[in-house]
């Protein structure tokens, strides 16, 4: 039984080529990360797939880590849509009206966040840290909101 794909098998894709004129996957080694990225507060940012440093047109993917005790400014991605997956610790995600409503996550948990929805990350731990992955479309649109108090967060704590 053979299936047929709804997608093409074949285009052209020369855009990726290198000064070689080859196109070919590309690495990007640990260590070699783009770290000069949009930061927000307590949340730190490096790509390792971006326009800045492979030829990434359609895609930001990179990990996002937050210190025990920490979270990120209020702010948005843009027209970005934003795919994230915790690989440690214990987050949380704010948002709505004063940023009252809230979802926690944990290891093996996946968030979708909308494009230009206001949100704060936070890490819920003041002695492990908290370590994403977040991919978005186009790039690493990061744009800072004004911060708000601490203690409009329910629960948090900084260390």
């Amino acid at each position: 039984m053979s299936t047929v794909s709804q997608y093409r098998t074949e285009g052209d894709n020369s855009v990726y080529a290198g000064t070689d004129g080859r196109v070919v996957p590309v690495v990007t080694r640990h260590g070699q990360e783009y770290s000069d990225t949009k930061q927000s507060g307590g949340a730190h940012r490096v790509s390792g797939v971006s326009v800045q440093h492979t030829p990434a047109t359609k895609i930001w993917f990179g990990q996002v880590s937050n210190e025990p005790g920490f979270r990120s400014l209020p702010h948005h991605h843009g027209e970005a849509e934003t795919g994230g997956y915790v690989l440690r610790g214990h987050g949380r995600i704010y948002f709505g009206e004063e940023y009252q409503e809230y979802l926690d996550m944990t290891a093996g948990d996946w968030v979708f966040v909308p494009p230009f929805m206001p949100h704060v990350e936070a890490n819920m731990s003041t002695t492990d840290e908290l370590v994403w992955l977040t991919t978005r479309t186009p790039e690493n649109i990061v744009v800072n909101l004004e911060d708000v108090p601490d203690e409009t967060l329910a629960d948090y704590r900084r260390v």
